[in-house]
């Protein structure tokens, strides 16, 4: 009797990536097929409600499973997270920074052992075409902060492209709805005593279309993650 594939959910939250989506699905699909058995969850939507482009239409076509989710970044990841059933459950953007072909080394992270393997620009093998240094000069604030209140031993903070096993991302109750929730995750799996482990990971430029990121706004919102997670 031929062995089981092992599943694998794929998360991406999305709005207005009409002229991504179907490239960046396509390559994951490349990258899974015939090895696993897996689904696309896309969360589709922002504060404003839902894509106004064809991204929803051409994510159909492609074989994704469509949810809808209005309230920021964050709050979608956390849908499609608590939606997964894949073994390995792999948060990835939308707007082909994340390269698919990282997805197998992202799979074997938590097949090893790990709970949480994290994608990382700051390792030996990793990198970035698309961070200016303020952007540069602010994860390095923002891992400093945490690994010295936390504990850890973080390279990266504020990076995407992550896998969990099965289970854990709802351990965590994640809360926050904007871009806070990469440093959530990195605080709260730290303080889990979850076994983490970063693996090098380039981050290439958006394709097309204009990024969600607001660097002011969004720096404070990750300034008040870390220091309303002390002591919680």
């Amino acid at each position: 009797m031929p062995e089981k594939k092992q599943s694998v959910s794929i998360v991406v939250p999305t709005l207005n990536e009409e002229r991504n989506i179907g490239p960046m699905l396509d390559g994951v699909k490349a990258q899974l097929d015939d090895l696993y058995r897996y689904e696309i969850i896309v969360v589709d939507g922002g504060r404003g409600g839902p894509s106004k482009d064809g991204t929803v239409q051409i994510a159909k076509r492609k074989g994704a499973r469509i949810l809808y989710d209005y309230n920021g970044k964050g709050s979608a990841l956390i849908h499609g997270l608590n939606s997964a059933k894949g073994d390995v459950v792999v948060m990835m953007d939308a707007d082909l920074s994340h390269e698919p072909k990282e997805l197998r080394l992202l799979i074997d992270g938590i097949n090893v052992g790990y709970d949480v393997c994290m994608g990382s620009r700051f390792i030996i093998g990793g990198g970035s075409a698309d961070m200016p240094f303020f952007r540069v000069f602010g994860n390095k604030v923002f891992v400093t902060l945490v690994n010295i209140i936390f504990g850890s031993n973080y390279t990266d903070m504020c990076y995407g492209y992550r896998s969990f096993r099965k289970g854990v991302a709802q351990k965590l109750r994640l809360r926050e709805a904007g871009f806070g929730i990469e440093t959530e995750i990195n605080i709260k799996a730290k303080k889990a005593g979850l076994r983490i482990i970063e693996v090098p990971s380039y981050e290439k430029k958006r394709v097309s279309g204009e990024g969600k990121l607001r660097s002011f706004n969004d720096g404070l919102a990750i300034l008040r993650t870390i220091f309303k997670n002390i002591g919680n």
